[in-house]
């Protein structure tokens, strides 16, 4: 008679799955010791991602461990530890001006629900969109609070660039998500191809565009040069160029967000350039544009912008907006605290950039799109 089989006679069967579990992780680490001739030492380690291995036998060991398809005890690892993980998430307040950031916001909270088990605490810091100040206030609470990770919407970028470096020091992964900051040693990004997103924004103006037209670039933003504004209008631009379009493009900066402002400007720009056929907003702020045009009249304009708001989605169904462009923010959310926990508990890799998907919604798609 096999042990298990004399066993499974005196314990009930949830004791007996434990101590079965409990023999096949032990037998896994004894046979990654094994094949990699180390000590139970040294694979343990590698895989809870600790200091004191060379990078030729921690390559070794996890080329093993994805041979064996060894999966670790990781509730277990981390309940023995009864070490806690902080992780700070940095990223707008949602505001009257646009709810785009209740989107990542749930996706985080999805992500801290199926990790908290692990001991992982998630600690929410939000900015003003509008106040580079209050941006680098979190930023000095977070450095306080001695985390482990961070995930960052680096919408200011010279005040990101300061908080990745104070995190470099201090060895601090930090996510990125929705936008990028250039040559920056942060663990991921995920978020939009930028550049590929203003592309397609162009394509899609094109469908009611006529010869020799003019096109109107609107930036609505607080950062007249914000790296994901020019990526965006770089690829809308590029466009026009590739497919040899001729097309005056026109770009205003819309400094000052409120409706007021939003209005004064766009009343300039349409009156010293009558003839523009087509506005192309590079952020969520979309629908003030919308709102602008209906109170105009102008419903001979087509109007392509960002991102599944209620606002939005309103004017989208009343055809003031003909496009949205949409890059799942909820999932960047989610994805962005996954690839933390990935890295800090798991100690596995994770991939440098993750892009999600540009998906367009319309006014007949729009009732079945989940954001």
């Amino acid at each position: 008679m096999k042990d298990s089989e004399k066993i499974s006679n005196i314990l009930p069967g949830s004791a007996l799955t434990r101590i079965m579990k409990d023999e096949n992780t032990h037998y896994g680490v004894k046979e990654i010791a094994r094949r990699a001739n180390v000590s139970i030492a040294t694979v343990d380690r590698v895989i809870h991602n600790r200091p004191g291995v060379s990078e030729k036998t921690k390559k070794k060991i996890n080329d093993i461990i994805i041979e064996l398809d060894y999966q670790p005890n990781v509730l277990a690892s981390r309940l023995a530890s009864r070490k806690i993980i902080s992780l700070a998430v940095l990223i707008p307040r949602v505001s009257e001006e646009t709810d785009f950031w209740e989107a990542p916001l749930r996706g985080v909270m999805r992500a801290e629900s199926e990790i908290k088990k692990y001991g992982i605490q998630v600690l929410p810091f939000f900015f003003d969109l509008n106040d580079k100040h209050s941006f680098t206030e979190q930023a000095e609470l977070i450095l306080k609070k001695e985390v482990q990770g961070i995930l960052l919407a680096p919408s200011f970028i010279e005040e990101s660039r300061q908080l990745i470096t104070a995190c470099q020091k201090l060895k601090i992964p930090v996510v990125f998500i929705d936008s990028n900051v250039p040559e920056q040693d942060n663990l991921c990004y995920i978020g939009p191809h930028l550049f590929q997103s203003g592309y397609v924004g162009a394509k899609l103006l094109t469908y009611r565009l006529k010869e020799n037209h003019k096109v109107l670039v609107v930036n609505i933003s607080k950062e007249k040069d914000n790296y994901s504004y020019l990526q965006i209008e770089d690829g809308f631009r590029s466009y026009f160029k590739d497919h040899s379009q001729p097309c005056e493009i026109i770009r205003i900066d819309i400094k000052d967000t409120d409706k007021l402002s939003v209005t004064k400007d766009l009343t300039r720009v349409l009156f010293e350039h009558p003839d523009i056929e087509a506005i192309f907003v590079t952020n969520s702020r979309v629908f003030s544009v919308a709102s602008f045009l209906e109170n105009a009249g102008r419903k001979d304009i087509s109007l392509i912008g960002y991102d599944f708001l209620k606002e939005n989605i309103r004017f989208l169904k009343e055809g003031m907006i003909d496009f949205l462009i949409c890059h799942k923010p909820e999932e960047q959310g989610f994805r962005g605290l996954m690839a933390l926990y990935q890295t800090l508990v798991l100690g596995s890799p994770v991939e440098k950039v993750h892009f999600m998907p540009i998906d367009i919604i319309t006014k007949e798609n729009q009732a079945f799109y989940q954001n």
